[in-house]
């Protein structure tokens, strides 16, 4: 079975990142950022793609997963949306990219959406699935439908101690529900799920976890290093970058929803596409039809 291999480190901001790159070191720079809960592997077909195409690729390990660690064990483990975003520049900054396209889904989608929002100098084009993925924090304890409420039953039992003791008993059992459950017409194996699995041995997964999912409800405070980030984030700024947003048909976290629902919140050109037969982990699922969106913003960026 196909791995990311082998990593690189480096440090940027509060960690030392492990990240997988390929392609031409003077390619077009793209950041590829996976999710919740999953790993570089989502982009395990993408990769190779985007570096046959000349793309300088950088797939890097989220806080909290695989390799990717803290460099002081006094630094709060928060998964709020403006750590990872901060993340994603800190590393950009590391590797002296001073501007990429950036594509991503769940939290990755998030950090790209905040880099993309608040520095969009640095973001030559975005592709993010479920559209504008900064959340609304203010607004984070109204009620949904009965039918969503009912999808957020995880975010739900993070907020508890009882989540955080399953999560840290079962991670496998857990990621690997939500994975069927995100993506049901999706036929991964086992072996395609352990490959994966192995990044939420981190020490710092559970932590990093629990945190995201009450931040994101007002339930605990973030990390006071990005408070001027988060407060930024609560205007809910609008991305002016050439995007490419997508929905899947099948997504059994977010029903797709027409271009019109976010609209307000892309200011400039942006393309939004529907995908059938796809669930929450696009990249994997339809690694062909991510990868040449992201080479569509790569055409742009070099024209």
């Amino acid at each position: 079975m196909e791995t990311l291999e082998p990593l690189k480190h480096i440090e940027a901001g509060v960690l030392r990142v492990a990240y997988f790159e390929a392609g031409p070191a003077d390619g077009k720079p793209v950041f590829l950022m996976h999710g919740f809960p999953y790993d570089i592997h989502a982009y395990v077909e993408v990769a190779p793609m985007l570096a046959a195409a000349g793309c300088r690729v950088i797939v890097p390990y989220l806080r909290g997963y695989g390799a990717t660690r803290f460099l002081h064990a006094a630094t709060p483990r928060s998964g709020e949306q403006a750590a990872l975003g901060a993340d994603l520049l800190a590393l950009m900054n590391a590797l002296k990219v001073p501007r990429a396209v950036l594509a991503g889904y769940d939290w990755g989608g998030r950090a790209a959406c905040v880099v993309a929002a608040l520095w969009p100098e640095r973001c030559a084009g975005l592709v993010s699935y479920n559209s504008y993925n900064i959340q609304n924090i203010a607004r984070g304890m109204e009620p949904d439908t009965a039918e969503n409420e009912h999808r957020l039953w995880y975010q739900y039992y993070f907020h508890c101690e009882r989540g955080r003791a399953g999560l840290a008993k079962d991670r496998r059992g857990i990621t690997k529900l939500l994975w069927k459950l995100w993506s049901p017409t999706w036929r991964f194996d086992d072996a395609t799920f352990e490959r994966s699995a192995a990044a939420f041995d981190n020490p710092d997964f559970v932590d990093v976890v629990v945190q995201s999912y009450r931040h994101r409800f007002g339930l605990v405070p973030g990390d006071p290093a990005y408070a001027d980030i988060e407060r930024r984030l609560s205007a809910q700024p609008a991305i002016t970058v050439p995007c490419i947003t997508f929905d899947g048909a099948d997504d059994g976290v977010r029903d797709p929803a027409p271009a019109s629902v976010h609209a307000a919140r892309f200011t400039g050109p942006r393309s939004h596409r529907i995908v059938p037969g796809v669930g929450h982990n696009m990249p994997q699922e339809v690694p062909r039809v991510f990868a040449d969106a992201v080479l569509e913003l790569v055409a742009l960026h070099t024209s």
